[in-house]
């Protein structure tokens, strides 16, 4: 069963429009989206009218939810949020805070949960350094064997012991389509593998490949420049942070 996640797409069209082209020749068995469709740029519409055309399933990330609040400020970094259609609001206020999937391997069931920032907020960073301690908590609070997340746009895979005898526990964010912050300046998503055969205690039962794919950067960046939006966005686009 391979599984593609993506998120933080940010409004960028060339991106997203370079990450299904890649996606397209993987051919992945399922595609799910980790939230973050809009904000930074000047495409929002354009990305949510393919999500939706493809069905692809997605979660609220924190700029999607921001459309929730009502703006009376349209300039600046908000004008991002404002050329949203109200169409689109509707579609960005009704999607879920996050995606349990349970998946069957020979020696019991692999449960995956979905998250754009952590189970308990989509604003809350879970990074490559969290405290084990407390990633495991939100593990067993949660019952997940899998946690995937995004919001940081920086990807990582942690394989944590939840005890001496217990399965092994993964955590796993998936970078950023559209606004990488690692200094890649490459758009990038998850392929997870899971294996039928496979067992949760040990690690290679499933494989996480990192994707970066290349994509206009400049066009983004102009994109961004030519708007009301704030140059620094482009700029950040062009040096990846």
């Amino acid at each position: 069963m391979k599984i593609a996640l993506f998120s933080d797409i940010h409004a960028n069209l060339p991106a997203f429009t370079a990450f299904l082209k890649d996606l397209d020749e993987k051919r992945p068995d399922a595609v799910y989206c980790l939230g973050d469709l809009v904000g930074y740029n000047i495409w929002p519409n354009e990305i949510i009218a393919e999500i939706r055309r493809r069905g692809i399933v997605t979660i609220a990330g924190n700029h999607d939810t921001k459309v929730k609040k009502k703006m009376t400020d349209t300039t600046g970094k908000n004008y991002a949020y404002h050329i949203i259609t109200q169409q689109n609001q509707a579609y960005l206020r009704a999607l879920p805070a996050h995606i349990r999937l349970e998946y069957k391997l020979d020696e019991g069931n692999c449960n995956i949960l979905l998250v754009h920032g952590s189970p308990k907020s989509n604003e809350e960073y879970i990074l490559a350094d969290t405290d084990e301690h407390y990633i495991k908590a939100l593990l067993y609070e949660f019952g997940a064997d899998i946690l995937v997340c995004a919001h940081s746009h920086k990807p990582y895979h942690r394989i944590l012991q939840a005890s001496e005898k217990a399965d092994l526990k993964h955590v796993i964010n998936t970078g950023s389509v559209g606004k990488p912050k690692d200094g890649d300046v490459r758009g990038g998503y998850v392929l997870l593998t899971l294996k039928e055969s496979g067992r949760l205690s040990v690690a290679d039962s499933l494989q996480v490949e990192f994707v970066r794919f290349e994509y206009d950067v400049e066009k983004a960046a102009i994109g961004v420049e030519q708007s009301p939006l704030p140059d620094e966005f482009a700029d950040r686009l062009r040096k990846a942070y």
